[in-house]
């Protein structure tokens, strides 16, 4: 009897709308119910008479004040059970999903670190190979320029007559592709400005290259700057110096032995485009004086 519903049984609701029931209400409904399940009414049902106590013991349990009560709370008992029951499961199957969604992430999408990491792997093998297609283009005009222009031997210039002297010492010649981030004149100046006072930035750009001159303040700054400033991942910048150290004029001046051997494989159409500049950067200075 401990499974058995006795609001059911009844025919009435059970649950908390069964306890609202009244006692005239559960009668009527046993009356009701018992002149359908009375073996009188069922000659040819075997269990007609065992239906019928049942009918009856229910309404008995129902008709008591205490016993309809315990029976109450055995019921919430029951349905507070269920609905824990429910959101366990509810909960289970949650963490279950859950699970497998990360069991699958974790198989097919990269470690965010490992995917860093590989990005930058990847720009710096691009950035090699550029400055091996850079060697490899302007080789043989590079050191015929470097022919051509070896009688100069002072670190500074007097360009187009104009009387104003230009350190080249302190000049570097900037190149970078068009793909990417684009680099202004103040941008430029920016990444420079951090090895020191930057004087002037000229800018060159065509289609798929472009190019710049910048003047630093001293032949120090321009030794420190060169090497050192890349520019971003996604366009790496190539920096050499205008006019390559030589000898002992810096103590580490060895240490930048590859920049200066860079220097000579500049082409010649290049070093054509920087004498245009100097002299424009002549003009400008003497301007200014």
């Amino acid at each position: 009897m401990d499974n058995v519903d006795h609001y059911a049984v009844l025919g009435l609701p059970s649950g908390e709308e069964g306890a609202k029931l009244t006692e005239k209400e559960i009668s009527k409904a046993y009356k009701f119910k018992a002149l359908e399940l009375h073996p009188d009414k069922r000659p040819d049902d075997p269990n007609a008479h065992d239906n019928f106590q049942k009918l009856k013991s229910s309404y008995e349990i129902l008709k008591d004040e205490k016993a309809r009560k315990l029976f109450d709370d055995l019921l919430r008992i029951k349905r507070d059970q269920h609905q824990r029951h429910t959101q366990r499961d509810a909960k289970r199957r949650r963490m279950v999903s859950d699970l497998e969604e990360r069991e699958h992430a974790a198989a097919f999408d990269p470690d965010p670190e490992l995917k860093a990491k590989q990005e930058e792997e990847r720009i710096a093998r691009k950035l090699k190979e550029e400055i091996e297609r850079i060697r490899a283009m302007h080789k043989g005009k590079g050191q015929g320029a470097a022919t051509a222009t070896a009688p100069e031997s002072s670190s500074t210039g007097n360009v187009g007559g104009t009387g104003v002297v230009l350190d080249k010492s302190k000049v570097l010649k900037v190149s970078w592709e068009k793909v990417g981030e684009e680099y202004t004149a103040d941008r430029l100046r920016e990444l420079f400005s951090k090895f020191g006072k930057v004087e002037d930035v000229v800018i060159k750009s065509s289609k798929k290259k472009g190019s710049a001159l910048v003047v630093m303040s001293t032949k120090e700054a321009a030794f420190s700057a060169t090497g050192n400033v890349c520019g971003h991942l996604s366009n790496p910048l190539l920096v050499l110096p205008l006019q390559p150290v030589i000898g002992t004029e810096f103590p580490n001046a060895q240490k930048n032995v590859e920049s200066d051997r860079l220097n000579n494989l500049v082409g010649a159409g290049f070093m054509a485009y920087e004498e245009k500049i100097l002299e424009k950067l002549q003009k400008a200075a003497k301007n200014k004086s």
